[in-house]
């Protein structure tokens, strides 16, 4: 299941007691709340394509965010005959968070059914992947895509997907844990280590602080719903990147709030390029390519693709 549109990615407690937080859930009221020692170096909101906004790609910030290397928050109206074609990858991984809606889906692996409210997709495309997606029903489909840079050992590997419900995915506090591990949660999904992807919901009035795990020195959210404080920077609508290092993360929000935040151990590996791939060499490319090319003779055969 995808909701990549597919293009070349070369682009340019009371005042008076405040609560320390808890170790637990990172919680804590707006009056005992800290300023971060992190700053805003980038922000962007995007470029809408019809419903998907892609939020950064391989040839933007993604070179700067990588292994995170591309951003897509996809809101796609009910009744919407919107559908995303069988189409290929490879040497990346896809997550998908289904905020809303429900999602059929299919892809190479074998693998077919139906996304419902909450869930998480998970698609390492290793050394070549096909999928597709489409909104199920009549009712709103809303939610991110996000794409991981494979690590070299990884990154022409056999294809693995992971279709995982909202029950599936373990909470802490606020925040779900996506990819990654957090204060001792741990996700399902088969992520490469030294990546963490949370889904976090925030009250009006309550703060949440990120400790980034070791060598976590890349970090970014992106807010569609809401506005988090960051000291007294506000994120509206918008992706905001962080400086490099791994100080705490702060945030405050005046409104009920809902935002994703990666971090992750820097990727240490130029991007090379292709229409539907990243790799981290022009061979791994070239050979990542083949295997998506074959793949698509054997559906074009078929008849599943024209």
């Amino acid at each position: 299941m995808t909701f990549d549109t597919i293009q070349s990615p070369v682009l340019p407690s009371g005042p008076e007691h405040p609560v320390e937080p808890s170790t637990a859930t990172g919680i804590e009221s707006r009056s005992s709340s800290h300023h971060s020692t992190r700053t805003i170096v980038s922000r962007t909101a995007g470029r809408p394509h019809g419903p998907v906004n892609r939020l950064f790609s391989p040839g933007d910030l993604g070179r700067r965010l990588k292994p995170f290397v591309f951003l897509d928050y996809f809101d796609i109206p009910a009744h919407s005959a919107t559908r995303f074609a069988m189409h290929p990858h490879s040497g990346i991984a896809t997550t998908t968070i289904l905020l809303d809606g429900e999602v059929g889906y299919e892809d190479t692996t074998g693998a077919s059914g139906v996304l419902s409210t909450g869930s998480v997709e998970w698609m390492n495309a290793g050394g070549g992947v096909w999928h597709d997606g489409y909104p199920e029903g009549r009712s709103r489909v809303r939610g991110y895509q996000l794409w991981t840079a494979l690590p070299r050992e990884l990154e022409l590997g056999k294809p693995l997907s992971q279709y995982l419900s909202v029950d599936k995915i373990p909470r802490i506090g606020p925040a779900r844990v996506v990819l990654g591990s957090y204060e001792g949660v741990q996700s399902p999904v088969l992520a490469p280590q030294g990546i963490n992807y949370l889904h976090v919901r925030l009250s009006a009035g309550e703060s949440w602080r990120y400790t980034p795990p070791a060598g976590h020195t890349v970090a970014w959210v992106s807010v569609q719903r809401g506005a988090l404080l960051v000291g007294r920077d506000q994120i509206r609508a918008e992706v905001a990147v962080f400086n490099e290092s791994q100080d705490v993360l702060e945030f405050t929000v005046d409104e009920d709030t809902e935002f994703v935040l990666g971090s992750a151990v820097p990727h240490p590996h130029d991007l090379v390029l292709g229409y539907y791939s990243v790799h981290t060499s022009k061979e791994a490319l070239q050979t990542g390519e083949a295997g998506i090319a074959e793949i698509g003779e054997q559906l074009r055969r078929s008849g599943r693709i024209g």
